[in-house]
C-alpha cells in the first residue's frame, strides 16, 4: 500500500492518497484545490487516481475534486446522502473499493454533517486487522466534529450531535484499537475546539484520552460537543455552498496580473480591496492607504475569508515573487476575485507618500498611558472565546476576528480604539479593516495580550 497524508498547515488541512502498489490503482480523500502535489506523487510511485472520494461537503475550504476529475478523468464520489450539482458517484454504507489488496470501506458517519462518511482502509486485503480509517470531520485527534455549523440550515445542532453519538459508538469505536486514525483537520482547525497537534493516532488511544469519548450519556454529549464552540469564519458557509456546485477550475501555475499604483488606486476606489500580504511589522512601516493586511506567514486563506466578502475583488500587494502563493492560497477557500497585484511594491510605495500610511502599534507601557488619559478609549479583543477564558484586559469589548464584518456596528468609528489580540499578529488584521470601514483613530498592542500578561505578572 502507498499511504500518504497531505497537510496544509495554514488551514490545519489534511488529505490522502491511497494506493495499490500492484495494481496502480489510487483514490485521492479529502483534497485540496491545488492538486500538483497529487499528481505528483501519482506520477512517482506510477500510480492512476481513479476516484476522489470527498468525506462530506467541507466548509473551511474549497476541494479539489472538480480539477482532480477534470486533470485525471477520476470518478468524483460522496456518501449517498449528498446532492451536488456535478456528476458524481454515491457510496453505500458498506460499500468496498477494492484496488487491489488495499480495500477502502465506507461506512456512514453523519454528525458533522449529515452526508458524513468515514473510509476504512485495509492492506493486504479485508479479512485481517484494518489498517486506518479515514474520519473525516467525525473523529479527530483530541476531538470530535462539531455539529453546530448547520444549525441556520434547517438541521439543529442537537440532532446532528445525537447522529454523531451514534456514528462515533457504532462506527468508529466498533474498530480495532490498532487501527489508526486519520482526520480531515488538525489544532488550529475552526472544525472543532480541542484539537490536537498530532496529525494521526489510534482508535484505542483516541478512547482512553479523548474527552468526548469518555462514559457519558447522549444527553451530556450533546452539551459538551454544542458548547465553547470558536467562531467560525464567515466564509464557512460560502464554502459549504461552493463545495456542492459546478464551478470554475483553478489555473493555479498563472500568477495574477502585475498592476502599477495608479491601476490599484483605481480597482480601489471601484470597489476592489487592496490585501497586504506582508508581515504586520513590515505593514506598518509604509501601507497603501485603506488597505487590509493579512501576512501570508499565519493563517493567511482563513483570516482572509474572516474579514473579506467573497464578491469584492482583490488586488494582492506582495512580497517579489510570492504573487502566485498569494492568489493560489486564496483559492484555497473559493476566493477567486484576485484581479492583480501591485507590481514592485516597494518602489511603488516609496514613489506616492500621500498614499502611504503607516500603522499606530502600542508597547504595554504606551497602551496604559493612554487608558490612563482617554477615558473613552475603546479597548478591543479579538480572540475566540477559548482564549479568552484565560483573562481579558479591563474594560474591553470582545469581539472575535471571524466576527469582526458582523460585530463592527457596535463599535463607535468616534472614539480612540486599540486592538490586541494573542500576539499581536490578528490585531493588525483587525485594526487595518476598522480603519478602512472608517475608523478614525486605531493603532494596536504589539505582542497582544501576552505581552500584557508578562508585564502584569513582572509588575507582582
Amino acid at each position: 500500500m502507498i499511504f500518504e497524508q497531505h497537510y496544509l498547515d495554514c488551514l490545519s488541512q489534511a488529505s490522502y492518497l491511497i494506493g495499490d502498489e500492484a495494481t496502480g490503482r489510487a483514490v485521492v480523500v479529502d483534497p485540496r484545490r491545488d492538486i500538483a502535489p497529487y499528481l505528483e506523487s501519482a506520477a512517482e510511485h506510477g500510480l492512476t487516481i481513479e476516484f476522489v472520494i470527498e468525506t462530506h461537503f467541507h466548509a473551511d475550504f474549497l476541494s479539489g475534486h472538480l480539477e482532480l476529475a477534470a486533470a485525471t478523468g477520476a470518478v468524483i464520489a460522496y456518501g449517498d446522502r449528498a446532492v451536488t450539482e456535478f456528476a458524481s458517484q454515491k457510496l453505500a454504507h458498506g460499500e468496498r473499493i477494492e484496488l487491489g489488496d488495499v480495500v477502502l470501506e465506507i461506512r456512514h458517519t453523519p454528525g458533522h454533517t449529515p452526508e458524513s462518511i468515514s473510509i476504512v482502509v485495509w492492506d493486504g486485503g479485508a479479512d485481517g486487522a484494518p489498517h486506518a480509517v479515514l474520519t473525516g470531520d467525525t473523529l479527530f485527534v483530541g476531538d470530535v466534529g462539531r455539529p453546530d455549523l448547520l444549525s441556520s440550515k434547517g438541521v439543529t445542532a442537537d440532532d446532528l450531535a445525537r447522529d454523531l453519538h451514534r456514528s462515533l459508538h457504532e462506527q468508529l469505536l466498533t474498530l480495532p484499537d490498532e487501527t489508526r486514525v486519520y482526520p480531515a483537520h488538525g489544532a488550529g482547525s475552526s472544525c472543532g475546539k480541542n484539537l490536537s497537534s498530532e496529525t494521526w493516532s489510534t482508535i484505542g488511544e483516541q478512547r482512553k484520552s479523548n474527552y468526548a469519548l469518555a462514559p457519558m450519556t447522549v444527553e451530556a454529549f450533546i452539551d459538551v460537543v454544542t458548547t465553547g464552540q470558536t467562531a467560525p469564519p464567515a466564509y464557512f458557509a460560502y464554502d459549504a455552498g461552493l463545495n456542492r456546485m459546478e464551478r470554475p477550475l483553478l489555473d493555479e501555475s498563472t500568477p495574477p496580473p502585475a498592476l502599477d499604483l495608479d491601476d490599484v488606486l483605481e480597482a480601489q476606489a471601484n470597489g476592489a480591496v487592496v490585501l497586504d500580504t506582508r508581515g504586520p511589522d513590515d505593514f506598518a512601516t509604509g501601507h497603501l492607504v485603506g488597505s487590509v493586511n493579512i501576512g501570508m506567514a499565519g493563517r493567511y486563506a482563513e483570516f482572509a475569508g474572516g474579514v473579506i466578502t467573497p464578491e469584492r475583488p482583490i488586488v494582492v500587494v506582495a512580497d517579489a515573487g510570492r504573487e502566485l502563493e498569494a492568489k493560489n492560497r486564496l483559492a484555497r477557500i473559493g476566493f477567486d476575485r484576485v484581479v492583480g497585484a501591485l507590481s514592485d511594491s516597494s518602489a511603488a510605495l516609496s514613489s506616492r507618500p500621500e498614499v502611504v500610511a503607516v500603522s499606530s502599534r502600542l508597547d504595554v507601557d504606551e497602551l496604559r498611558g493612554r487608558m490612563d488619559e482617554i477615558a473613552d478609549l475603546q479597548l478591543v479583543d479579538v480572540r475566540q472565546p477559548g482564549e479568552t477564558e484565560g483573562g481579558v484586559i479591563d474594560g474591553a469589548i470582545l469581539v472575535p476576528l471571524t466576527r469582526l464584518n458582523q460585530l463592527m456596528e457596535d463599535l463607535d468609528r468616534s472614539r480612540p480604539t486599540v486592538v490586541y489580540c494573542a500576539g499581536g499578529f490578528r490585531s493588525s488584521i483587525a485594526a487595518s479593516q476598522l480603519i478602512a470601514n472608517g475608523f478614525d483613530d486605531v493603532s494596536d498592542l504589539l505582542g497582544g495580550y501576552g505581552a500584557w500578561d508578562a508585564a502584569h505578572e513582572k509588575a507582582n
